[in-house]
C-alpha cells in the first residue's frame, strides 16, 4: 500500500465529484450503521435454497435503506438487489447492491461482514463502495481513479445527529501486493452453500494448497476482495459468485493494480480469480491442473 495521499481531502474530493458515488457512499454508511447497531440477539431467519443458506431481517432492512435511497435521488436507474430488488434502468445506469455479504458470520457474531455497492454503466462498473463496520473501514473505487481506504477511529461508524460524520484517522490509495513468488503467496477463497459443491470446492483445495503458502478463509466475499486490493493477501479465487458478491470488490482490486478475471472465459459468476499480476498466470494454471474443471460440472 502507499502512504495516505499528499491531498489528504482526495476521497471527498472524489466523492465531491460524482452524485452517485457520493449516494453509495452515504447510504452504504446507513445501511452498514443499522445493520450494526440495530442487530437483534434473536434474529429471525428464513431458509434460501438450502438449510445453511440463512437470511436475516436485517439484511432485507439493509437493502430497504440504499434502495429507498437511490429510488429517491436517481429514480431512471436500475437496480439489482441481492435481496431480490430488481428495477430496469432507462439511463443505462444500474446499481448493484449486497446489503449485507458475509451473512452467516454477522449471524453467529464473527467481525467479518460488509455492505457492497456498486454502479454500473453501460455495463461496465465505474463505482464502488464497501463498508465494513465491524473494521471501522470504507473503501471505495471509481474507474481510472484508483481505489481507496478510509479507516475510522470507531466500529460502527456510528450516524447520528449529534455526530453525523466523523472524521476519518487515515486514507490510503491501495495497491496489491508485489508478490514475485507464488509459493510464498497467501491465498484467499470461499465455499457455497450447499454440501456437495463444498465438497468439490474442498478437493479442489487439498490439491492447490501445497503450491503456495498458506490459505486463508473469511467467510465473505467482500472481505477477500478489501484484504487483495490492501496488500493483505496475494490472491483470491472463488466459485458460484453473483454480481453483487463481486462488482464492487472486483473494481476494488482491478484500480489497486490487480487482475480479475475468469477462470476459463471472461463470466466472473463461473470461476472468479483474481491476484497480484505477477502470480496470476501460476495461480490459474494451478486451479486448472488441480481439477478446478469438477467444480465447474458441479
Amino acid at each position: 500500500m502507499e502512504p495516505a495521499a499528499s491531498e489528504p481531502n482526495f476521497v471527498q474530493a472524489l466523492l465531491d465529484s460524482d452524485e452517485r458515488l457520493q449516494l453509495a457512499w452515504n447510504c452504504g454508511r446507513e445501511a452498514a450503521n443499522f445493520l450494526y447497531s440495530e442487530r437483534p440477539t434473536n434474529l429471525v431467519i428464513e431458509t434460501k435454497s438450502t438449510s445453511s443458506d440463512l437470511v436475516s431481517a436485517m439484511d432485507k432492512g439493509a437493502e430497504d435503506i440504499i434502495v429507498s435511497a437511490i429510488r429517491s435521488h436517481f429514480p431512471e436507474d436500475g437496480i439489482l438487489g441481492e435481496e431480490g430488488t430488481s428495477l430496469d434502468s432507462s439511463n443505462g445506469v444500474r446499481w448493484i447492491i449486497d446489503p449485507l455479504d458475509g451473512t452467516v458470520n454477522y449471524l453467529f457474531g464473527i467481525p467479518l461482514w460488509g455492505v457492497s455497492i456498486a454502479v454500473e454503466v453501460q455495463g461496465l462498473v465505474k463505482l464502488g463502495v464497501i463498508v465494513l463496520p465491524t473494521q471501522g473501514e470504507i473503501y471505495v473505487a471509481s474507474h481510472n481513479q484508483g481505489s481507496w481506504k478510509v479507516s475510522y477511529n470507531n466500529s460502527g461508524l456510528t450516524i447520528s445527529e449529534e455526530q453525523p460524520a466523523l472524521a476519518p484517522a487515515s486514507q490510503t490509495r491501495l495497491r496489491v501486493r508485489p508478490t514475485t513468488a507464488f509459493a510464498r503467496a497467501l491465498i484467499s477463497t470461499g465455499f457455497g452453500y450447499d454440501a456437495g459443491r463444498r465438497e468439490a470446492q474442498a478437493q479442489l483445495l487439498v490439491g492447490v494448497l501445497p503450491k503456495f503458502a498458506d490459505i486463508r478463509r473469511s467467510g465473505c466475499a467482500v472481505v477477500d476482495f478489501c484484504w487483495l486490493a490492501s496488500g493483505v493477501t496475494d490472491g483470491y479465487y472463488e466459485y458460484g459468485l453473483n454480481a453483487w458478491d463481486y462488482a464492487a470488490g472486483a473494481l476494488l482490486v482491478s484500480e489497486a493494480g490487480g487482475i480479475v478475471k475468469g477462470l476459463l472465459d471472461a463470466d466472473f459468476s463461473r470461476f472468479l480469480v483474481a491476484s497480484t499480476p505477477s502470480i496470476f498466470e501460476e495461480l490459474r494454471a494451478a486451479l486448472q491442473e488441480e481439477g478446478a474443471q469438477k467444480v465447474l460440472d458441479f
